[in-house]
């Protein structure tokens, strides 16, 4: 089942929220200061490509540099991955089997928000993996 949702929202939306964030990551990767934004970018967009089977969780050793980098994410790129995630899933929610695919992207907005500090790891992983 997730292969064939994972299929489905390839088409419909993680390609192009996945070209939003390399075009995101490029550009933080051009302003040098901001290369670690860009890594969390391309980390993400790999993520948005294939969603379903992965989660997200916290990083136990992200501390005080990484809150202030999400701030600054934030302000910078974030709000429009988030409103595009929002817009996504919106349009997703119309049709009944767009809806767990619209609730996907409602998933990916915490995400888009606060990326640094965070880790992607299978569902599958054991909680002590996580």
């Amino acid at each position: 089942m997730r292969t064939l949702l994972n299929l489905i929202w390839l088409v419909l939306a993680g390609f192009w929220m996945a070209v939003g964030y390399a075009v995101a990551g490029i550009i933080c990767f051009v302003l040098i200061v901001t290369i670690p934004f860009g890594i969390a970018s391309f980390r993400i967009a790999n993520y948005v490509l294939w969603p379903f089977g992965r989660t997200v969780v916290d990083k136990p050793s992200a501390g005080v540099g990484s809150a202030i980098g999400n701030v600054i994410w934030l302000i910078v790129a974030g709000i429009w991955l988030a409103i595009g995630h929002l817009m996504t899933g919106i349009a997703l929610c119309v049709t009944i089997i767009g809806i767990p695919m619209g609730i996907a992207s409602f998933k990916l907005i915490p995400v888009s928000l606060m990326p640094l500090g965070k880790d992607i790891v299978s569902s599958d992983a054991p909680f002590g993996a996580r």
